[in-house]
Parts: C-alpha cells; structure tokens; sequence
C-alpha cells in the first residue's frame, strides 16, 4: 500500500502543490515582536526561537532614503513588543520569513501601504489582494500621504541599484511645529509627528511667523 501511494498518489500531490500557487506551507508564527530593523523587516520570538520576518508584497524606503525612518517608525508604533500573526508565504534567499502580518484584525503590510509608507512590489505580489493594495497605494498617492507628498520618490528596489532620480523640489507645506521645542518639520522628517505636541503650519512664513525655527535634521 505504502509502495502504491508513493508511487501514484505522491506524484499527483506534489503537481497539485506546484500548479496552485502555493509556495511554502508552514504553520502561522504568533509570538512577540523584539526588533524592527526597518519599515518591512521584524523580528519575531515564538517560544524561545527568534524569526526575522519581511513583509510580503511590499516595500518600504531604505534607512537612507526620505520617509526610511518614518516607514520603521510606523511599523514600530503598530507592532514593536506586541503580540502578532505571521500567515507564511515564503522564504527568501537571504533565508527570512516571508509573510503577512496581523494584530488583531489590521494587517502590517497593508496599512503601511494605505497610509503611504509602502510600495505595492509588483514583482512579487502575485495573491489576488494585491490589486486592492494598488488601489490603496494610489488613494495615498492622491491624497500626497507620507512619501507621496514628492510626485515622483524614488522606489527602494532603484535605490538598491543606484538609480539616482532627481526628486522634484516642489513641497511648500504644511509643515509640523512641536510645541515644546518651538522647531517645525517637513513631513519626511523622522521627528514630523509629536503626540500631543504638534502644530500645524501652513507654510514656511506661517512657521517662522509663529516663532518656530527649522529643523537642522530634515532643513524644511
């Protein structure tokens, strides 16, 4: 009997797992989030075991590139130290986890790309969803949402290659002015957003009309 189903019944499954998209089976991962490396890149603890995780069928800033460390923030104040689901999708060449991640009921991967910190990759986005993403991806580039407030930002898999776009220099405002520190922030900056300590400023004179001065890190 072993002998039949090896011989008969294997074979067939293993086209069926081959011909349905499927591309890694393993049981979802549910622990605590313990580093954030960047936007699309966590590191997950399930039962002693660390897994570093990359957020499937999107793509963040690099660290270098405006909105790099406002994308990290973002997946920082979602998921760092809480605990969450990884639905796995696959393992990449650089032997990490690849998958979607949830707490609760929102998912990682596609509020980073709703509220404007996140590619769709294209490349790799094959599940049907990912035309619902393009869709959210163009509302916050019409709405000019974290990175989209430049017409044209570079991706982060040109940056990898060294394509250098000139970005246009066309942002006027509004800006954010932290009540503490009388310093205002353009929206790429790391320190743009201070709970309960930020002031919206229209424009550059509005800002230094309100007694705020620049912020040396981003130079708005």
């Amino acid at each position: 009997m072993q002998n039949i189903f090896r011989q008969t019944v294997l074979p067939f499954l293993i086209i069926i797992f081959l011909f349905t998209g499927v591309s890694y089976a393993q049981a979802p991962i549910q622990g605590r989030v313990v580093n954030i490396a960047d936007g699309d890149t966590i590191t997950v603890l399930q039962n002693n075991l660390q897994y570093k995780i990359r957020l499937y069928g999107i793509d963040t800033p690099e660290k270098s590139q405006d909105f790099g460390m406002r994308a990290k923030q973002f997946t920082s104040d979602m998921v760092f130290k809480q605990h969450i689901k990884v639905v796995v999708y696959d393992i990449d060449r650089y032997k990490r986890t690849v998958g979607m991640v949830y707490i609760g009921q929102k998912c990682l991967n596609e509020e980073l790309v709703k509220n404007g910190f996140a590619w769709v990759y294209k490349r790799y986005c094959k599940e049907s969803f990912c035309n619902e993403w393009l869709q959210l991806e163009q509302e916050a580039r019409e709405k000019k949402l974290g990175l989209w407030v430049y017409d044209d930002p570079v991706p982060p898999w040109e940056y990898r290659h060294g394509t250098n776009k000139k970005r246009p220099v066309n942002y006027s405002g509004p800006y954010h002015g932290n009540t503490n520190s009388h310093v205002f922030h353009a929206p790429w900056c790391k320190h743009f957003n201070c709970k309960n300590c930020t002031k919206i400023l229209q424009d550059k004179a509005s800002a230094v009309n309100a007694g705020y001065r620049p912020c040396g890190f981003c130079k708005p």
